[in-house]
């Protein structure tokens, strides 16, 4: 009997055949605006004091905890990029070298996601986080006492796998419990996490790598500290209620052990074009990012001149705002918005000198953070509940990985483009990067505008909703005798 149960929760194969790709396409535009109904049900929404007062203590113990494991997890990250001179000539690499151990913690971050991810879904979000932050704090005090290269690449190997369990049982131990209304502003919140470690990062580091005697090994080794008392703060959580509901339901029907691993080879078996779907959406998200910051602390110092006191990329609240607005108009359509908006600020981004560049950076980061602001809602939604964590946190860290090499195809373009000074030499090392930024900017923002408009969205994320972006419009079209959109990408969710 569970048997044949968990086949049937696993949904059907895809449906490729002319006549439902052909209705699929039509409803990318007809399900792209929010319904009367839809908007009826969320107008009391708009405020966003509304959604977050619906949030218990409990709630926010739950989201908070996850916002620190998030930003924690990108302060380990990026303290090697702010100190990779200093590791080069401790260990005497080159900077290059040093970089490659950053490469290889993204090549490693899937296999965190999948095995952490697993261990969330089966056993909740609560050991498989409370382990992650445990490496983490073993091997950055392991990386304050290396002295080779090696024992380098070693523990930033085994970072990486850590590093790669957090975002999908921190993005589950947010979201899972968290009411419909209230999903898109904490979507954002939890997203600007990541960014918010950056800052954190250079807070730290010169506050400490700068002062200490020991350099960059004191900031590592006090890096280590804080993941303790996160540690403690999940610990001291319980699971959450929509894992101990799930547990409950498997229990009942039996799939358990071995019948619920053969459930997760039919899931995917069976889901494999919207996994595929998702690592590529999550390579455009990142695209955007790694586009527009990785390479432009080079054009601020090496095109324009400015100190690296200025070459610092900032944060804003876009995540937040957007993520919030996705609540009653739609996670599509918010991407879409923000990518116009962004493309609309790409030139004064690339192109405006003196004080006018700050402006630039703020609106360009806060369209590329907005659109991200709805990714953790908008992905929780569309993966299978029962491996949930397994699917946002894998298709995070591949889409991730595929768009790592976003700086060196800049780099590599932009030798194409040398600058010359006003006697008509060219500068040694000096390139036009602002047109490369700006041409490869314009591209992802067209990319991911085609990728999201196509993919599939669902609408009502409410408990126990089984709404698709096809059946919410409210009866303006039968659709009795049709597949809904999302079994084009996967069965229905």
């Amino acid at each position: 009997m569970a048997s044949e149960e968990f086949k049937q929760q696993a949904g059907l194969p895809p449906k490729l055949d002319l006549a439902t790709v052909r209705y699929y396409l039509k409803t990318r535009f007809t399900t792209l605006l929010p319904s009367r109904e839809q908007m009826r049900v969320n107008r009391l929404n708009i405020n966003p004091f509304g959604p977050l007062s619906q949030l218990t203590k409990r709630n926010w113990a739950f989201i908070g905890v996850a916002i620190c494991t998030w930003t924690w997890d990108s302060v380990d990250f990026f303290i090697v990029s702010l100190n990779a001179s200093t590791i080069a000539k401790d260990l005497e690499v080159s900077v290059k070298d040093v970089t490659w151990g950053l490469t290889l913690v993204l090549m490693v971050r899937s296999v965190g996601a999948i095995g952490f991810g697993i261990w969330g879904d089966r056993k909740g979000n609560k050991y498989p986080l409370i382990a992650c932050m445990a490496l983490l704090s073993i091997i950055q005090i392991g990386s304050g006492f290396v002295t080779t290269y090696k024992q380098f690449l070693g523990v930033r190997a085994i970072f990486g796998v850590a590093m790669g369990g957090v975002y999908g049982n921190a993005a589950s131990c947010a979201l899972d419990d968290c009411p419909a209304a209230a999903k898109g502003i904490v979507s954002g919140m939890f997203q600007e996490a990541y960014m918010f470690g950056y800052l954190v990062a250079v807070l730290f580091q010169r506050a400490i790598a700068v002062n200490s005697p020991y350099g960059w090994r004191a900031l590592f080794w006090f890096s280590a500290g804080p993941p303790v008392l996160f540690i403690a703060w999940r610990f001291w959580l319980p699971q959450t209620d929509d894992f101990l509901k799930k547990k409950e339901i498997e229990a009942n029907e039996g799939v358990e052990g071995s019948i619920a691993f053969r459930y997760a080879k039919e899931t995917f078996k069976n889901h494999w074009l919207m996994f595929i779907y998702l690592v590529v959406l999550l390579a455009a998200f990142n695209f955007g990012s790694h586009g527009s910051q990785d390479l432009y602390p080079t054009l601020l110092t090496k095109q324009l001149g400015y100190g690296n006191d200025r070459s610092t990329v900032t944060n804003s609240p876009g995540g937040v705002f957007f993520g919030h607005a996705s609540t009653f108009i739609g996670r599509r359509l918010t991407v879409l918005i923000a990518c116009v908006l962004g493309g609309t600020v790409i030139y004064p981004w690339a192109y405006a000198r003196d004080s006018g560049i700050n402006a630039g950076v703020f609106f360009l980061q806060f369209c590329i953070s907005g659109a991200w602001g709805v990714v953790p809602v908008h992905l929780s939604s569309l993966a299978d509940p029962k491996w949930r964590s397994l699917i946002v946190g894998t298709s995070y860290q591949l889409g991730n990985l595929a768009s790592s090499g976003s700086s060196t195809i800049q780099a590599t373009i932009g030798e194409r483009f040398p600058l010359y000074d006003a006697n008509g030499v060219q500068r040694p090392g000096v390139y036009d990067y602002s047109k490369v930024m700006a041409i490869f900017m314009g591209c992802v923002f067209a990319f991911l505008m085609i990728v999201m408009f196509l993919g599939p969205e669902k609408k009502d994320e409410g408990e126990g909703s089984m709404i698709t972006d096809d059946e919410s419009l409210v009866g303006s079209e039968n659709t009795d005798n049709k597949v809904t959109a999302l079994e084009v990408l996967s069965s229905a969710l």
